[in-house]
């Protein structure tokens, strides 16, 4: 019987290897409204959630909770359609556990998508904002109890989270294609409920420049266990207080569909460059 987190991690990698081949070695996580990128791919297969053995079942809509390995600019990537959330009820584990199976299946480097709230009065609905830094307000820990060794260590480093080669290089396609790229810090809170006027306030305060309901547990758990990480958020919304209109995730998934050009265009010349970085 499966009961440990590296269990049921193990048993979700040998899905991926039995049904999606030998592993890529970058992986993406697709946010709220995002998930069209993976049907660009080329030649891709793909493998439901719910046929993954270990993998938590996603139920917000938006995230299609589906695998799919294709082609991108010559370069081989996985990509997660979807992601668990500490608000549906999951607990911390279950929600990485993907992310510990892609470790597990061979995959060296993980890009992670959301949508989020603007704080930065510089960012617009609309706008792609690179991850530097975050701050892990949901009050949740993956590593949280025994340690086992065999996903990472007692006590991962977690002063440089957001690869900074990998950020230059976003930085440098952006330039590139002539894309406006902000780079900030992300407030990761537990949901499902949208932040108050206060709250955001006094998130601006400690310095985060947009805020979302994923994301940095996946970031924990994937240092952890070695993998380089790249964090990607859709400002889909002003954060509460800073504009006029009711929060609503239709308006997030509208947003996130309106920069929808902007998101694949610049994940598309990214992404080989950073499997070419990590395949070498």
């Amino acid at each position: 019987m499966m009961n440990t987190t590296f269990d049921l991690a193990a048993a979700a990698a040998r899905t991926f290897q039995e049904r999606l081949g030998d592993p890529p070695a970058v992986a993406i996580v697709l946010g709220s409204g995002l998930g069209d990128f993976a049907t660009t791919l080329e030649g891709a297969v793909g493998v439901d959630y719910a046929s993954v053995p270990g993998l938590p079942l996603v139920g917000v809509e938006g995230h299609a909770g589906r695998v799919v390995v294709g082609g991108v600019g010559g370069a081989r990537i996985a990509a997660l359609s979807g992601r668990a959330h500490l608000y549906e009820g999951h607990e911390p584990a279950a929600v990485v556990t993907a992310v510990r199976a892609l470790r597990l299946w061979g995959v060296s480097a993980l890009v992670l998508t959301n949508a989020a709230g603007g704080i930065n009065s510089a960012m617009r609905p609309g706008d792609l904002m690179l991850i530097s830094d975050h701050l892990n307000l949901s009050g949740y820990s993956p590593l949280r109890g025994p340690n086992d060794d065999r996903l990472g260590p007692r006590f991962p480093d977690m002063s440089v989270a957001y690869d900074a080669e990998f950020r230059a290089l976003f930085r440098q396609v952006a330039q590139t294609r002539d894309l406006t790229l902000h780079e900030g810090v992300y407030a990761g809170l537990a949901g499902p409920s949208y932040e108050t006027p206060a709250e955001i306030r006094m998130l601006r305060t400690m310095g985060a420049d947009a805020v979302g309901m994923s994301t940095v547990v996946e970031v924990i758990a994937a240092r952890h266990c070695g993998l380089r990480v790249a964090g990607l958020s859709c400002i889909t919304n002003l954060a509460a207080g800073l504009g006029q209109s009711t929060l609503s995730h239709d308006e997030v998934k509208e947003t996130a569909n309106l920069a929808r050009s902007a998101f694949i265009g610049l994940l598309s010349s990214a992404l080989p460059g950073i499997a070419a970085k990590v395949s070498t």
